[in-house]
Formats: structure tokens, sequence, C-alpha cells
């Protein structure tokens, strides 16, 4: 699909689990980075409402009804909120692993938002786009931004980093679907302190900051799917992989480098060495 948003995935370069509120929501402190690899999403007037998947990832949605597909759902919040618009003929190229910890459904989610108001003519403001968001999952109202982004409370406070300084991640997948909720339930142990982050002055200060910070869902992760200790080892033995980590729940992990090319390099790498695994160097969107 040559045309449609860019529906970029997301990583979270450090993710502290600060505490659980009353209403069993987790509360969390990331950064939250947009990348180069995203799926595809248009929205054309049509007959009926309808959903047709394509792309590498599209089997893993093909069960589901369109009616509970998340962009849909988006849709539909759109229209219920501007009372108006008709229905829709949804396009999604899945290029994103499914249930990985890089927020496909979110982005997703918020592409279809932007897509609806647009089609649907609706002018929907900032907050009412962010609102609609909030309602659909906690990671969709920081999908609807493509610059870094400090998170914080369920994912409804969000800072811009401007001024990131440039790098790259190699995004790894051993190719094992892992639920959110299946993650945070087999969690265990304290809570961690919110430790925000600032905009650092280069990629030094950048490894450094992320070093000090960790992603508290990577010890359950990796009890409910051992394979993701195989992708950080692998990870971590790259040449120039300045920092390695599982990104939000899981199981895709990341390295980060420098450059593209040293992250491209360590891609070839990683393919030579573990062929069955989904692997793919990319930049970040909106760093200086």
């Amino acid at each position: 699909m040559a045309d449609g948003l860019l529906a970029r995935a997301k990583v979270n370069l450090y993710l502290h689990v600060t505490g659980r509120r009353a209403d069993g929501y987790h509360t969390l402190d990331s950064l939250f980075v947009r990348t180069g690899l995203g799926d595809r999403l248009a929205l054309d007037p049509a007959p009926a409402d309808s959903l047709a998947l394509t792309g590498p990832f599209a089997g893993a949605l093909a069960g589901e009804p369109p009616e509970r597909n998340l962009a849909m759902r988006a849709v539909a919040a759109v229209r219920s909120r501007c009372g108006r618009g008709g229905p829709v003929a949804l396009s999604l190229e899945k290029n994103i692993p499914v249930a990985a910890g890089l927020g496909g459904g979110s982005a997703d989610a918020a592409a279809a938002l932007l897509a609806a108001d647009a089609l649907f003519d609706a002018g929907l403001d900032a907050a009412t786009l962010a609102s609609l968001a909030a309602g659909l999952g906690a990671d969709v109202a920081a999908c609807l931004h493509e610059s870094p982004l400090a998170v914080g409370g369920i994912g409804e406070r969000l800072s811009a980093l401007a001024g990131m300084p440039p790098f790259a991640l190699l995004l790894v997948n051993p190719g094992v679907a892992l639920a959110t909720a299946d993650v945070f339930a087999a969690r265990a142990g304290r809570f961690s302190p919110a430790m925000p982050m600032t905009a650092p002055a280069d990629f030094e200060a950048l490894v450094a900051a992320l070093d000090e910070r960790s992603n508290d869902l990577q010890e359950a992760a990796l009890g409910l799917v051992p394979a993701i200790g195989d992708v950080l080892r692998e990870l971590a033995g790259l040449p120039a992989a300045r920092l390695v980590r599982m990104s939000g729940s899981g199981a895709t992990c990341f390295a980060l480098f420098a450059d593209l090319a040293a992250a491209q390099a360590g891609q070839a790498a990683l393919e030579r060495s573990r062929p069955a695994w989904w692997a793919l160097a990319t930049t970040v969107a909106g760093t200086r």
C-alpha cells in the first residue's frame, strides 16, 4: 500500500512501573519513541464498513471480527463524537509484529482517529482526539505524536522531548506473541521510582541516562517467553551495540546504535546466525 497514513511502531527505551491505582491500572514512567517501521492505513467512503488486511503480519489478525479491531473502533469513536460520517472501507497493511511490545494496534488506532477526523470533516481538536484515544488504550494518545515523549500516569501524561540526539535501533522478535495483560499479571516485586528524562545533549549522554534505567516488565516477560533471553544475549554480542533491552511488554527487544549503518550491520549478522527471527534496523522519528 503506497498511500495512506504511516502508523509508526513505538519503542519504550525504558519503562518503570511506578504504582497501581485503586481501579487496577498501573502507573508508568517511560521514554517513548516512534520508529521508521510502521503499518499503513487508508480510509475511504464505502457502502458498508469493511476491513481489508494485508502485509506480512496480517495473518495474526485474520480471525478477529472487524468490529473488534482497534482501528475500526477508532473510526466508530470519531463517528459517534461528531455525529456524522458514513460507512468506510479501512485498508490496513500490517508491517509491525502483533502482540510484540511495539504498539502496532495503538499506532493503527491513532492513525485511524486522524484519518476519520479528516474524512468526516469532524474538526476535532487535540484535546478531543486525546480523550477518544484514552478510551481506546493506554498507548493510543502517545501514538498521536511523532516526537519522542516522556510518558507518565497510565499513559495520559505526555511531555515532548525536543532536541533528542539521532540514533538507530535494531529491533528483534523471536516470533512469539506475548499479551500485555499476561506480563503485568506475572510481574512481581516492588514498584520503581519515576525518573523522567530531559533530552540528552548527545548520543553518549543518552546511553548513560538509559543505563541508569530499566524495563520493569522484562523479568516477567522472560519467565513467560525464555527465548527473550536468547534475543538479548545475541544483541549484546553485536559489535557497536551500546544498550540492549526489551521494549514494552515484549517480546520484541532492541539494541541501540549510534547510526543506521551500524544497526544494519548488526541486522545482517543476526540474520545469518538466527534466520528464523524477525529483525529490522530502523531510524527514530523526531530526533535532531
